[in-house]
């Protein structure tokens, strides 16, 4: 079944990393973060919002539609300066309209069914100039094939029917465009990210990841028997691997200004 982000069993599943350093330096290469009044919408459990701090942000507002997840987030953010969490959506934030510089939505359009309205929402609250950062995957992002670096790549070769569901919640790259258009945004750039998301000592440390279904919402349609079968699959696929395994997902990132 889908994860349940208000579940406290799961509060815990999105504050387990930091933001790597290859996200960091992407996002200063495009945009100036610095001074700059940033939401971080849909920021589950903080990872992304304290990045946002450390790369020089006024003030990082995390939003969350979870309880269980802003307050994993303050605890992943406890001993980081300017930074503060709200309860709200994505359609609603609850935070004043022309108010931040930056917005990031990250992983978080392929969990909505209204991308018009997430983004109306991004519009309303940015200043006049301000900027809108998306990151999500594509289709394209999504499919590709298994190996040592994109693990993701083996859950829809063991499991085929994760790829039905996963082709149902994902957009392609000329929807979220013309979204983003229809809201009154105007895009800037986009751009592929491969973006390192753990790098692996040793198979132990990647079988307890997946089992724990660390920050991978997908995990979470697979039964416990079903997930062990996953985790024995990719061993058998990563036997003759060599770690240390850097682990890579790849992402499209869209810089839309208002």
């Amino acid at each position: 079944m889908p994860i349940d982000f208000h579940d406290p069993r799961n509060r815990q599943t999105y504050t387990t990393r930091e933001a790597d350093p290859t996200w960091s330096a992407f996002i200063r290469a495009n945009v100036n973060v610095t001074h700059k009044r940033v939401a971080d919408v849909g920021c589950g459990g903080g990872i992304y919002t304290k990045a946002l701090s450390q790369l020089g942000a006024s003030h990082v507002v995390g939003v969350d539609f979870s309880e269980e997840m802003l307050t994993a987030a303050a605890n992943h953010c406890n001993d980081i300066p300017r930074v503060t969490f709200h309860k709200g959506e994505a359609y609603q934030t609850g935070l004043p309209a022309n108010e931040v510089d930056i917005v990031l939505e990250r992983a978080l359009i392929h969990h909505l069914n209204n991308l018009s309205a997430c983004f109306q929402e991004a519009y309303r609250i940015l200043k006049r100039g301000g900027v809108l950062i998306v990151q999500d995957r594509t289709l394209e992002d999504s499919l590709l094939p298994g190996d040592e670096h994109h693990i993701r790549g083996y859950f829809f070769e063991r499991f085929p029917e994760l790829k039905e569901m996963e082709v149902s919640r994902r957009q392609g790259s000329g929807q979220v465009q013309h979204a983003l258009e229809a809201a009154g945004f105007r895009l800037v750039h986009t751009a592929r990210l491969w973006e390192t998301r753990r790098v692996y000592r040793n198979l132990l440390e990647l079988k307890e990841d997946l089992l724990q279904r660390t920050g991978r919402s997908i995990l979470h349609e697979l039964r416990n028997t079903e997930l062990q079968e996953l985790v024995s699959f990719i061993t058998s696929k990563l036997e003759t691997a060599r770690f240390p395994i850097i682990e890579k997902d790849a992402w499209t990132i869209w810089f839309a200004t208002k």
